[in-house]
């Protein structure tokens, strides 16, 4: 059975495992690193989950986290009609069950239930097919791809950049 819940300051020890893992298995994924992030002291995973416009989804699976996607709600007057999904992570032995799509479809409605978000923002690597269909599939669009967005390991990735009308 899965449980979808917005993570909480004390989720930081399992939400740093599934961080890491993701940095880990997927650099090519996510704009930080596992060197960096693995550095980092539990306090500044607490406090991402902490942000008051911030909002991780975990989704577990008998009771292990299985996947996350962060929604960043903006802050500032002129962009407030603008939201943000970032660190889409599924485990890969979990994969193809449809928890990203419960995460996203979570993320979206919260979305949807702020009224003055307009438009949901993300980027993914181009060559990411299963993730760029799964967009897709909810609605987001592309509208410019980030050429070389990324260096891993001196290999370049470009990044769809996309977005939801609501």
């Amino acid at each position: 059975m899965m449980e979808i819940k917005i993570l909480e300051p004390k989720d930081a020890v399992i939400y740093r495992d599934i961080r890491l893992d993701a940095l880990k298995s997927n650099p090519e994924a996510f704009s930080s690193s596992y060197a960096e992030e693995k550095e980092y002291p539990l306090e500044n995973f607490e406090n991402r989950l902490s942000f008051g416009h911030f909002f991780t989804f975990g989704a577990f699976v008998d009771d292990k986290l299985s996947g996350v996607v962060t929604l960043i709600i903006e802050t500032k007057i002129k962009t407030k009609h603008r939201a943000y999904i970032v660190a889409m992570y599924v485990n890969p032995e979990m994969r193809k069950s449809g928890i990203g799509r419960r995460l996203m479809t979570e993320a979206i409605q919260m979305a949807k239930e702020m009224k003055e978000i307009k438009q949901i923002y993300l980027s993914v690597t181009s060559s990411n097919e299963p993730a760029k269909n799964l967009y897709k599939s909810l609605g987001f669009r592309t509208y410019g791809i980030d050429k070389n967005g990324l260096r891993v390991d001196g290999t370049y990735y470009d990044d769809e950049l996309m977005v939801l009308v609501l």
